[in-house]
């Protein structure tokens, strides 16, 4: 019986769950109390015991107190399936030689590998080095050029004999695109690999782990041990191990290309895996950590320059589609057919799909317009075709895949980009193009051989690497991803003119099924509404004339808006906030440059944690409703908040639009409108009326007295967007700030400074601080205290500034339930990581 063997079998190789680590590094692996539940066999090398002995034992019989410190503070930063952080020059007890150690968290396992570090790294250096060549790429004139500058560095700076920037193809395959390679050594410029070198679980992989090293391509791996209950799969999941250790038939593979070490950098473009920078060693070969972490930080800045690149292709791809679908409107208002419309809006978009022709098919009547099939070609193809989904773009470079008998007319139709208008009968307009033969050289022939071992038939690595050439016949250029997103758009229009103009009476079965493609269409947009929502952020934060450092740096900032908007939804603060504030972070976010056509007039007030979570979710859906459809989506729109208390009474909030487009009242009641009708009345016991004014959407919110307070009145507070303080409270003049955390230490400093605050000093130990206290020339207006600081706390700290009368915090990567003594019990306790919103709430708390 014949053995049936494909390329599935490489993807199911569980390459995550080997139970082995690299032979340069060690593993460590402990639960929540710090108790180690795996190790590698070669632990013993840097500890005083055995893994298995070392098993069930306490983190500190081979951790000092100071390196778990310094670990739990790096622990905080990370986030679920989020990559690793990394610790350099760490101590341990039983060696003293350094080490870095990089930390992820696997099946609810803190995991922990140690490479011995390198005393002469400097990471300081190698992210200067990383900063300039950026800025350089970013300021190149084409894609080919950052390219090549791309393979240019990551060759200098890592030291490896090749460097090739390999970018993902429409199949799934990969091609060389620039390359730096020693000098004799045969150039692979220009070389595609199958899809099948790379399977799917590894591609997975590169996404959650950027960067991956595998030093000696003869290392078999060293084995892990631990408790095979304690895991899910009986093994540790290494997804996100940087040491992980590598697949048989992957190293298989490298031996054949004549690699003794190779490493990877992951380009990962609007959340998808782009390319890869792929390095090769004739030798075994270890970059430093510090040199990896660098490397990484490149990939993920020249990540962020592609996805600005082609930001700005999708931007004015887009102003290309608005301009042509503005004529196709124009044609509608003067009482054009429905026919004529689509042969219109087909003919507009030919140019701009690049395509050589297309085809109109409504109600079985077909025009033909370029290079095409014959009619009753196409009204095959229509057959065909409606055995697919009818509400989804299809488009195909190889149609003769898809119906055989189209290789009889693949030299005037090999790609197809169709897009369906309705269900019975179906409708379509279908662009061609025409074959293009091309010459494809492969690193091999990509066709994988099988063998058979004791483990059964499985596909072997290839064996040779010399180049193998391809004519590929019947195929057209193939469809990019901007032209299926300017299809989908263009379906988009089509089906909204096809509703306005249907004869209503002779077609209302066949509007409903066009209704229902158009809700469709829409739920799509939706679900993508937060993906545009970041676009767009790219889009308005770019100006053209700025160095790419300046760029990130707004952008950061305008995510972080966009982040604290959405933890005040999710979330309650632990004291009371403004109502001002609410509605500053929310139009920050999503009104961007017209949040100074909002609004708020009336008292200043503070909402209570309850009541500020509900109406958070009120305010957002009610902004981003006016900012989508309301008054706020047309340039002379404008909102009013008027705020009113009633004597003893509640308090209103009065809403008014006006300047916008027409208002009719909603068909139906989504979740959005069920949020902002239901969420008053039924959390807080107050009253919502909502009136849907032709000329503005009007409403009125009634809160009763116990879910708010008063800090002062004000006649008439100007648009959110101008600078009027968020909070009550007057920045104090000098700050300290404890923490031995030079990253946590340096993002206190920036957010005081950013409140106002002059003279900040930030103290890294018990010592430096309590000198800096008692050597002050006057008492320090606000301090905030980190309670762990390596051996010491900062309680005695707190104790001395208590006796000067200096308000001050402290704070814990434990969160606010971190024990603090009897005498200090009424402290105020913050958790880490904190940002500016918890620093302004604690200042107005205690000098409020």
């Amino acid at each position: 019986m014949a053995h049936e063997v494909d390329l599935t079998s490489c993807d199911a190789e569980p390459i995550h769950l080997l139970g082995r680590v690299q032979k340069f590094g060690y593993l460590l692996a402990v639960d929540n109390e710090w108790i180690i539940s795996w190790a590698s066999e070669n632990i013993d090398e840097i500890a005083s015991d055995s893994a298995v002995n070392l098993l069930g034992q306490s983190a500190e019989v081979i951790l000092p107190r100071e390196a778990i410190h310094s670990i739990r503070n790096r622990l905080q930063f990370l986030r679920p399936r989020r990559g690793v952080e990394v610790v350099y020059g760490l101590e341990l007890k039983s060696t003293d030689k350094l080490f870095d150690v990089s930390v992820h968290i696997s099946d609810g396992h803190i995991v922990m590998e140690f490479e011995p570090a390198d005393r002469l790294a400097s990471m300081a250096n190698d992210i200067a080095n990383v900063r300039t060549a950026i800025d350089q790429i970013g300021d190149l004139p084409s894609m080919t050029a950052i390219y090549k500058q791309t393979v240019r560095f990551v060759r200098m700076v890592l030291g490896f004999d090749r460097v090739m920037l390999y970018q993902f193809q429409h199949d799934g395959s990969g091609e060389v695109v620039a390359e730096a390679v020693k000098h004799g050594k045969e150039p692979f410029m220009g070389l595609r690999y199958p899809a099948s070198d790379i399977p799917k679980q590894a591609r997975a992989l590169y996404v959650e782990n950027p960067i991956r090293l595998i030093a000696d391509v003869s290392d078999a791996g060293v084995p892990i041990v631990g408790h095979a209950a304690l895991t899910p799969a009986g093994v540790l999941d290494l997804s996100g191990s940087r040491l992980r250790s590598v697949s048989p038939i992957h190293l298989e593979y490298l031996r054949n290309m004549g690699v003794g070490a190779s490493m990877s950098i992951s380009i990962i473009v609007s959340g998808q895996l782009w390319g890869l920078i792929a390095c090769h060693h004739d030798l075994p070969h270890r970059p430093s950590m510090s040199q990896r972490s660098s490397a990484l930080l490149f990939g993920q800045m020249l990540s962020l320059i592609i996805q600005m690149r082609e930001s700005a292709e999708e931007k004015a791809s887009d102003s290309q589609v608005f301009d042509l679908t503005t004529k196709i409107s124009r044609e509608v208002a003067a009482g054009a057919a429905v026919f004529d419309v689509l042969v219109s809006a087909a003919g507009g978009f030919m140019e701009l799909l690049k395509a050589d022709g297309y085809a109109v098919v409504h109600e079985q009547v077909v025009v033909l317009q370029g290079v095409t099939p014959s009619e009753a070609e196409v009204l095959r193809i229509g057959a065909r075709l409606n055995g697919l989904p009818g509400n989804k773009v299809f488009e195909t470079d190889h149609l003769a895949s898809f119906m055989s008998e189209a290789g009889a007319f693949a030299d005037v139709a090999s790609g197809v980009l169709v897009i369906p208008l309705s269900r019975s009968p179906r409708d379509y307009v279908i662009f061609f193009r025409k074959e293009q033969s091309r010459h494809v050289n492969w690193a091999g022939d990509p066709a994988k051989s099988v063998t058979f071992s004791q483990n059964g038939a499985r596909l072997s690595p290839r064996k040779s690497f010399e180049a193998w050439h391809e004519t590929v016949l019947c195929h057209s250029t193939p469809w990019t991803p901007r032209d299926v997103r300017i299809a989908v758009q263009l379906r988009i229009m089509l089906l909204e003119i096809v509703l306005s103009l249907t004869d209503e009476a002779g077609r209302e079965k066949k509007m409903a099924a066009e209704r229902q493609e158009l809700l469709i269409a829409e739920l799509n947009h939706r679900v993508r509404n937060i993906l545009g929502l970041v676009r767009g952020l790219i889009s308005q934060t770019n100006s053209g004339g700025e160095t790419t450092t300046e760029f990130v740096r707004k952008l950061d900032s305008r995510v972080q808006s966009l982040a604290r908007a959405h933890d005040h939804i999710t979330r309650q603060n632990w004291s009371a906030v403004s109502l001002r504030q609410l509605l500053q972070t929310e139009a920050e976010s999503y009104l961007l440059d017209r949040k100074d056509r909002l609004i708020l007039r009336g008292p200043n007030v503070r909402l209570l944690p309850q009541a500020f979570s509900s109406m958070a979710l009120v305010m957002h859906e009610m902004l981003t409703n006016s900012a989508k459809y309301g008054a706020m989506s047309d340039k002379s729109g404008r909102v009013e908040i008027t705020v009113s208390i009633h004597e003893n009474g509640p308090l209103v909030i009065d809403w008014c639009e006006t300047g916008g487009p027409r208002v009719n009242a909603p068909t139906r009641r989504g979740f959005g409108s069920t949020i902002v009708e239901r969420t008053v009345p039924f959390e807080l016991g107050g009253e919502t009326e909502i009136s849907y004014d032709p000329e503005g959407l009007r409403a009125r919110f009634q809160l009763p007295e116990h879910h708010f307070v008063v800090d002062h009145a004000e006649s008439d507070m100007s648009g959110i967007g101008s600078a009027i303080p968020a909070t009550d409270f007057e920045p104090p003049y000098s700050v300290l700030v404890v923490e031995d955390n030079l990253i946590i230490g340096l993002e206190a400093e920036e957010i005081f400074q950013a409140l106002g605050c002059v003279d900040i000093v930030v103290a890294s130990s018990f010592r430096v601080a309590m000198q800096t206290v008692e050597r002050a020339a006057r008492p320090f207006d606000f301090a905030l205290l980190d309670i762990n600081l390596g051996p010491d706390t900062s309680f005695d700290i707190g104790r001395r500034l208590r006796q000067q009368g200096v308000p001050f915090a402290f704070a814990s990567g434990y969160g606010d339930s971190a024990r603090l003594p009897e005498d200090l019990s009424d402290a105020v306790n913050i958790g880490k990581p904190y940002d500016t919103d918890a620093i302004k709430s604690l200042l107005g708390a205690l000098l409020g």
